[in-house]
């Protein structure tokens, strides 16, 4: 049997979004980001475009904790501007971003190795996914996103390969601090980044952040649900404890105690545009919350 021609209106985005399925901490893990500018169209395994470094540059990052991500400028690039490398650290409390010339994608090994330092940015970085080879959601979500974005904050966004959950496409990723939205209106993107800038997150569109795990995203979704700060320098994590294989004690700055639980939830539908129905997910509940 032949594949059904891709169509927006019945992609996995779009269907999810239909569902109203929860984006509740969505974040996948990620408390670096090696960022790779490559021009070329990305394979649907994005780091197979480094050629003979992608196994040596992927078990490098796996090494260190770090997520690698290609970047590329909206539009048509320059050929005469060198390319760009970024690493970014998205760990509470030592958020910072270097950027440097890409000269070949030898450089990355030295790159992870600290002995290519770069130069220290404070400006944030935009990170939109529209890996169409990955999935056509994310490309025909998340190009208008990168269009707009670029046309306000052209030095700081990038579009990016797959960064997790095409469902929730489009997706933004906002550096250093690794704060991920989905299912936002593409003008919405422009009060994400302003919202960003006066160090705040917006809620009904958080995903979560990827340097937290997701119990934690989870129990800083319902401390903010409950009255805490949407600063996002707030309620980090001070302990975390695992009382059951599915339940978790969080200790959060500003004196929140919260317990949550999690279930697989099955889904009757395909979650990404290249996988079958039915799908699974997690999702977390509210067992307790204590605030301060």
């Amino acid at each position: 049997m032949s594949q059904l021609p891709y169509r927006p209106e019945t992609g996995c985005a779009a269907t999810a979004l239909l569902r109203g399925d929860n984006l509740m901490a969505t974040a996948p893990p990620a408390r670096s980001w090696l960022l790779i500018e490559c021009r070329e169209p990305w394979p649907r395994q994005a780091l197979t475009a480094l050629g003979e470094y992608t196994e040596r540059v992927r078990a490098a990052c796996a090494e260190i904790g770090c997520r690698p991500a290609l970047i590329r400028r909206y539009g048509r690039s320059d050929p005469t501007v060198p390319r760009r490398w970024g690493l970014v650290d998205s760990r509470p409390g030592r958020e910072s971003a270097r950027w440097g010339e890409l000269r070949s994608y030898a450089d990355l090994l030295d790159v992870l190795a600290g002995e290519l330092p770069g130069e220290l940015s404070d400006e944030p970085a935009y990170l939109i996914c529209t890996h169409g080879r990955h999935d056509p959601c994310c490309a025909v979500q998340g190009r208008p996103v990168a269009a707009t974005l670029a046309t306000a904050y052209p030095e700081r966004t990038w579009e990016c390969s797959h960064v997790g959950g095409d469902r929730f496409a489009p997706n933004l990723v906002v550096l250093p601090h690794g704060l991920y939205y989905g299912h936002f209106p593409v003008l919405g993107a422009l009060d994400l980044a302003t919202r960003y800038d006066k160090g705040l997150v917006v809620p009904e569109y958080f995903r979560g952040r990827g340097s937290f795990s997701p119990p934690v995203q989870a129990a800083q979704h319902f401390a903010r649900a409950a009255g805490a700060s949407y600063e996002v320098n707030q309620l980090n994590p001070l302990a975390v404890k695992a009382i059951e294989p599915n339940r978790w004690d969080v200790t959060l700055a500003g004196g929140y105690a919260v317990q949550v639980s999690a279930r697989l939830m099955t889904i009757d539908a395909a979650l990404t545009c290249g996988s079958a129905s039915p799908g699974q997910a997690r999702h977390f509940e509210l067992e307790r919350l204590v605030a301060p």
